[in-house]
């Protein structure tokens, strides 16, 4: 069983989410915002997520919550922002209707870009380049559900609530990391090594974790074998794990 609302935080924060480092990833993507003058973008869910994106000269960065705009799209429930995100809702912007070929242009192919790499085919993925990008933005994405699942999800909660506070790192050998802080029962997500971590889940290549994203390989096998490496605080390790298997749930 899924949840709406958990689904909405997932698209909100682990695949828009993704945007900005897209943007650092795929020179096509920053190409889209080369030379652009500041523009920002509020997605606002009633009863969910709110977040505001500002794209810039080649960038993306993302705030939580309503912020300062030039564009606010609303919407009335999380069903109808995860009909968006699925194309197939039209969303109609509450603010910056003289703006709307931003909506329409450099936006859409950003996100259209974003959807080639978190759904690749196995053409695109045979192509060095493109697997890493693909492969880290997944790993990002990821991290970004984690979060929302613990927080949102019935389940998902439930092992969220019996984490102890702390930084745990989710990484690739030698590669790219998502850090997933605990606070009071309550988790964020964010790219990269941040903090000092209490625990670390490791896969040993990027290809190893790919397996693993697209289920091709199972977990416990890795971890018997020691391709995935766990440390620190176990208790963290048990309750994120379990939080990871409701992951595919969503993402599927």
């Amino acid at each position: 069983m899924t949840d709406q609302k958990t689904m909405a935080y997932i698209n909100m924060f682990g695949v828009l989410g993704a945007l900005p480092m897209l943007c650092k990833l795929d020179s096509q993507a920053a190409a889209l915002l080369t030379g652009k003058t500041p523009i920002a973008l509020c997605l606002s869910v009633k009863n969910g997520p709110a977040a505001t994106f500002t794209f810039a000269d080649g960038g993306c960065t993302m705030e939580s919550g309503e912020q300062k705009c030039d564009i606010k799209i609303p919407f009335s429930t999380c069903e109808k922002f995860n009909g968006m995100i699925d194309g197939t809702v039209t969303p109609i912007p509450s603010k910056g209707f003289t703006k709307i070929g931003f909506l329409t242009g450099p936006f859409i192919k950003l996100t259209d870009r974003l959807s080639a790499y978190l759904r690749a085919s196995e053409s695109d993925l045979a192509d060095e380049q493109f697997f890493n990008v693909s492969t880290e933005l997944m790993l990002y994405v990821i991290g970004g559900a984690v979060a929302a699942i613990g927080n949102y999800d019935r389940i998902g909660s439930f092992s969220a609530s019996n984490t102890p506070d702390g930084i745990v790192h989710l990484s690739i050998k030698d590669g790219p990391c998502a850090t997933v802080t605990v606070r009071d029962h309550k988790l964020t997500a964010a790219p990269g090594r941040n903090g000092d971590p209490r625990a670390v889940m490791e896969f040993a290549s990027i290809r190893l974790a790919r397996a693993l994203f697209d289920g091709k390989v199972n977990s416990m096998d890795c971890i018997g074998k020691q391709t995935i490496t766990m440390r620190g605080m176990i208790s963290m390790l048990d309750n994120i794990n379990r939080i990871l298997d409701r992951v595919g749930l969503y993402l599927a």
